[in-house]
C-alpha cells in the first residue's frame, strides 16, 4: 500500500516503523534507561581578589545515551536498521524522550496535547525569558508548564529546530517585582539555553512529544549473549 511519509523519529513504543520504512507499522522497542546531558562549554578565569570572569566559548548542546533491554532480533532490528538508513552522522533524526513527552502538570499536559501556546512578541536569538499565549488560554484553569518540563519552536523559521528546558514560571499571581506582571491569559518562562534563533510573534511553544534533533555515531556495534538476545546502547548528539 502506498504511504506518504518515512518515519524520521527513532523507533519506540510511540513511533512505530513499517518494512518499508514508512510510519506506522511495528512498534519500536522501548528504553531501559535514558540519560540526558546539558553541556555548555566556558571559558572561566579569576581575578587577584577571587572575582570570576566567565563566558561562552561554544554552543549549547544535548546529549543523550539511550540503554535497552535484552532486544530480540525483530526488535533490535527495527532500530538498528533505522539508524543505519541514516549513515551515522550524515542524515539527522529526531527522538522523543519518555520522561519529556508529556509536561508534568497533567491538567496543562491535556491542554497542550492540542494547543500550543504562542510568542506575545518578536524576541532575538540569545534571549532566555518570554511571555507565551493563546486566545482562550487562562494560567489559573489551564495551569502552566512547569520547571524541568521540555519545549520546542514552530513556527516561521523551519530551521529553529532547538530544543529548550524550562528553568522558571511565573504567572499573574507569581511574578518578580519591577518586571511585567503576566495576565491571567500569559504566562513568562525562563529557560535554557537562550534561543539560538529568532522567535517571531506567534511562534509556537510545543511542549507535548517536543523532538530531540540529533545524530548518531559513526560506529555501531552490538552484542548476542547466550540466549540469542541482542545487547545495545546508544549515543546521541543534538543538532540544528
Amino acid at each position: 500500500m502506498a504511504f506518504s511519509n518515512h518515519l524520521n523519529i527513532l523507533p519506540d513504543p510511540n513511533n512505530a516503523i513499517g518494512d518499508a520504512g514508512e510510519t506506522g507499522g511495528t512498534a519500536g522497542p522501548g528504553f531501559a534507561s535514558v540519560q540526558l546531558t546539558s553541556e555548555q562549554p566556558t571559558m572561566r578565569d579569576f581575578t587577584n581578589s577571587g572575582r570570576i570572569l566567565a563566558r561562552a566559548i561554544a554552543r549549547h548542546q544535548w546529549k543523550i545515551s539511550i540503554n535497552y533491554n535484552p532486544m530480540t532480533e525483530t526488535e533490535f532490528n527495527r532500530v538498528y536498521s533505522f539508524l543505519l538508513h541514516r549513515r551515522g552522522g550524515l542524515n539527522p533524526f529526531f527522538v522523543s524522550l519518555p520522561q519529556y513527552r508529556v509536561p508534568q502538570n497533567s491538567t496543562f499536559a491535556t491542554y497542550a496535547a492540542s494547543n500550543n501556546l504562542e510568542a506575545i512578541a518578536s524576541y532575538s536569538a540569545g534571549v532566555n525569558q518570554v511571555i507565551i499565549s493563546k486566545a482562550g488560554y487562562n494560567n489559573s484553569t489551564n495551569k502552566t508548564p512547569l520547571p524541568g518540563d521540555l519545549f520546542t519552536i514552530s513556527g516561521t523559521d523551519s530551521n529553529h529546530l532547538k530544543a529548550y528546558m524550562v528553568t522558571r514560571v511565573e504567572n499573574s499571581t507569581d511574578y518578580q517585582t519591577g518586571t511585567t506582571q503576566p495576565s491571567t491569559s500569559q504566562v513568562k518562562i525562563y529557560f535554557t539555553p537562550g534561543f539560538s534563533r529568532a522567535v517571531g510573534q506567534g511562534d509556537d511553544f510545543l511542549f507535548h512529544n517536543p523532538l530531540i534533533k540529533v545524530v548518531a555515531p559513526d560506529t555501531q556495534n552490538y552484542s548476542i549473549d547466550t540466549n540469542n538476545l541482542y545487547k545495545y546502547n546508544l549515543s546521541l548528539e543534538e543538532v540544528q
